[in-house]
């Protein structure tokens, strides 16, 4: 029996995201320059798979927080550290899922039909296991503090 919740809008998604995003890296990027492509050696070939079986690989219990037909999404804690961990239905889904996602910052690690959220250190640990592409959201602490 699959658990289905009510279907939330690609914008829904992205807020609920966010939420989690930010109450795991407390608010936002560590104002550190861009993501070093491969700090760890050779990147593997992209993970696929169902949300329970990309948490195995990264060796997390995941505690879902949203089952939906678009979209289940769990937050996970492994030894590199906690992530939100999130698979789409479709292609368009996820990518209208990052980009809302994006203006509240953090790091993303985007594999198909699956991303992982986190700050940079925990993402880029995650890549070596999972493989895909890091991508960085807008960092709003720059904008909002000058001098």
């Amino acid at each position: 029996m699959r658990l289905t919740r009510e279907k939330l809008s690609g914008h829904g998604l992205a807020v609920v995201a966010a939420a989690a995003l930010l109450a795991l890296t407390g608010c936002g990027g560590s104002g550190g320059g861009g993501i070093k492509s491969d700090s760890a050696g050779q990147v593997p070939a992209t993970a696929t798979g169902s949300l329970e079986d990309l948490a195995a690989e990264v060796k997390c219990k995941p505690d879902i927080q949203t089952d939906a037909d678009e979209i289940r999404q769990a937050i996970c804690k492994n030894t590199d550290g906690k992530f939100v961990l999130a698979t789409f239905a479709t292609d368009r889904g996820q990518r209208e899922w990052i980009n809302d996602a994006k203006d509240y910052g953090g790091f993303y690690l985007v594999g198909a039909k699956w991303v992982a959220v986190a700050d940079q250190k925990v993402v880029t640990a995650l890549r070596g296991t999972l493989g895909g592409d890091m991508e960085v959201g807008t960092n709003h602490q720059q904008h909002s503090h000058s001098g």
